[in-house]
Parts: structure tokens; C-alpha cells; sequence
């Protein structure tokens, strides 16, 4: 009799966790989820943010269950794939790619942005922060930072900084470094860091700030010479290299970064379970390998509530940097 008694409350137990509304240990309802979630990435397929977003989608389907299918939705600075994310339901089948463009320095750059970056999204979980490089052509006389600072002080606007764009990473992060020495250079914004890497080997403009995995094939063909990073500490990739505060510039450190987002009034029960299973994805050999290649760091502790307070205190600093660079988009 008593084990009947097991029996059925065991029965019952596993009746109670398939039902309609009932919860995970997680605290999301158990039956979520249920189908393929839809994983908006706002920028177009290749390089590092396709790299990152696609295996985080891998190793999420995984460990849920369901397919976590990547949607490239570019354009606009990544604001276009953004704002139609933000306008999806609220059911948990919605995940966006967020960055520090996306959810800080657009409030800025675009007069007519059709989102709020705190109102409209629940935050779920950081994936990782990406530092930048300084490189010159290895045919200029350039060896160190100091040697741009005092050629640029002494022939003010004459050094030319190119940009994958008005209002990128790379464009900002070269405004951060010239506040910081108290600079003039000249900014040459491009269509994408190609042509803009493109011309700087050619001799064409002076130096650039860009990504670890889009400069070490030139880094390490002898055609670009890297000076710097922005990074708070050094980067294997490229561990002879100083930091931005080695090189004299404490407090100009800027690193790209990006995170998980959900619609606004998403079930936070779902969200906290997202942000478990992102914690376990990034935390993955197959993650840390991506990440380590291409210089970032995983944001492992960054979530829910905490970063959300990093949104907030990014929209100050990168509205100042925008302000200060006089950079305004349509």
C-alpha cells in the first residue's frame, strides 16, 4: 500500500508539472518553450556579431530544446531590427541583440529613434564586451602613442582617422581617445571597416580604431601596426601591446559590448530562465573559444537588474561623446 502511496503522488507530481501553468524549477512555466524563439541580431551576417549571436543561438537551441533561429534585421546603426523587435509580443519567443549603439549611443546619433532603450526591453543577460586597436600603417614613422599625440599637437587636424561610419565604434572610440589627449585629427567615415582598412594600408589616412578579428590578418601580415588597445587590461591576441591607460590615457577605455534583450512585459519568469541558460551557454568551451578569438571577454555577471544599470550609465557617457563629436544621424 504504501508503495501505491509512492506511486501515485509521484503520478500526480509529474500530472502537476505538465499541466497548463505549471512552473519550472526555474520558475518559467514548464512548457516554455514550446517552439523555435526567434533571436533578432540588428546588423548584417559576418564578422564577429554573426560569429558571437550564431553560436549563442547553438548552444541555447541545445540546452532548450528548441531551435533559437538568428533573423538579421540591419540598417540604421542597428536601430531598424531593434525597434521591430521591441514591437513583437511579449510571450517569451523573442530574444534581440543589444549593443552599446543600439541601446546607448543611437538615443544620440538619431533624431527620430522610435525606441526606448529601458522602457521597451526587459533585460536579460550580457554576452561580451570587445575592446578595440589602435593600428597606423606599418610604413609610417609611428611607434607609439605618444608619437601620434605629439604629431597631432603639433600639426593639429592634419592626421586623418578613418571610420566604418559616422557614428560607429570606430568613429566614437577615436572622439573618446581625442578628448583624452586633447587632439584635432580629422575624421574620414567609410561604408564599413573594408574599405576603410583598405585605404589605411594603401597609405591613404593616417590610423583607425577597429575590432581584434578584423585587424589581426593585417597585424599580422606586416601591413598594419597596432599601437594601443582600449581594453582595461591587455589582450592575448596581441599581449605586447599597451593599454589605453598604460599609454598614459587612464579612463578612455571603450569596448564594444552586447546583450540579450527581451520585449517589454515579458514574463520575467521566463527572462530570469534565459538569463540561466545564457549564463551556461557563454560559459561553454565552444563560447570562450569564439570569444577569446576574437578579444572579447565574456560578460558573465552582467544581468537583470545590473544591466540595466549599465544602459543607463552607457546612454550618458556615449550622448556625451556624440555631443562632443558633433555627429547627428537621420
Amino acid at each position: 500500500m504504501q508503495t501505491l502511496g509512492h506511486a501515485l503522488a509521484g503520478a500526480l507530481a509529474a500530472a502537476a508539472v505538465l499541466a497548463p501553468g505549471a512552473t519550472s524549477a526555474q520558475g518559467a512555466p514548464a512548457n516554455w518553450p514550446s517552439k523555435p524563439i526567434t533571436f533578432v541580431v540588428p546588423f548584417t551576417p559576418g564578422g564577429i556579431t554573426d560569429n558571437v549571436s550564431r553560436m549563442l543561438a547553438k548552444k541555447l537551441g541545445e540546452q532548450l530544446g528548441q531551435p533559437v533561429v538568428v533573423d538579421n534585421k540591419p540598417g540604421a546603426g542597428g536601430s531598424i531590427g531593434v525597434e521591430a523587435a521591441s514591437r513583437q509580443p511579449p510571450d517569451g519567443y523573442t530574444m534581440i541583440y543589444g549593443t552599446q549603439g543600439t541601446h546607448a549611443a543611437n538615443l544620440a546619433l538619431y533624431k527620430n529613434l522610435r525606441y526606448d532603450p529601458i522602457a521597451d526591453f526587459v533585460p536579460v543577460h550580457g554576452i561580451s564586451t570587445t575592446p578595440l586597436i589602435l593600428v597606423v600603417n606599418a610604413s609610417q614613422p609611428f611607434k607609439t602613442v605618444a608619437d601620434v599625440v605629439a604629431y597631432a599637437k603639433a600639426h593639429p587636424g592634419k592626421l586623418n582617422f578613418a571610420s566604418a561610419g559616422p557614428g560607429t565604434g570606430t568613429h566614437l572610440t577615436a572622439e573618446v581617445f581625442q578628448k583624452a589627449a586633447g587632439i584635432e585629427m580629422t575624421h574620414v567615415p567609410y561604408k564599413g571597416s573594408n574599405p576603410a582598412l583598405n585605404d589605411l594600408t594603401a597609405g591613404n589616412v593616417n590610423l583607425m580604431f577597429d575590432y581584434p578579428v578584423v585587424v589581426m590578418p593585417l597585424i599580422q601580415a606586416g601591413k598594419l601596426r597596432p599601437l594601443v588597445v582600449t581594453a582595461k587590461s591587455r589582450l592575448k591576441v596581441v599581449p605586447d601591446v599597451p593599454t589605453i591607460a598604460e599609454a598614459g590615457y587612464p579612463g578612455a577605455e571603450t569596448s564594444a559590448w552586447s546583450a540579450v534583450f527581451m520585449p517589454a512585459k515579458t514574463p520575467p519568469e521566463i527572462a530570469r530562465r534565459l538569463g540561466d541558460e545564457i549564463a551556461r551557454a557563454i560559459a561553454s568551451p565552444e563560447m570562450l573559444a569564439i570569444t577569446e578569438k576574437f578579444g572579447s571577454t565574456p560578460l558573465t555577471d552582467i544581468r537583470d537588474t545590473r544591466l540595466q544599470s549599465m544602459v543607463k550609465s552607457e546612454m550618458v557617457r556615449w550622448r556625451e561623446v556624440v555631443r562632443q563629436s558633433g555627429a547627428t544621424l537621420q
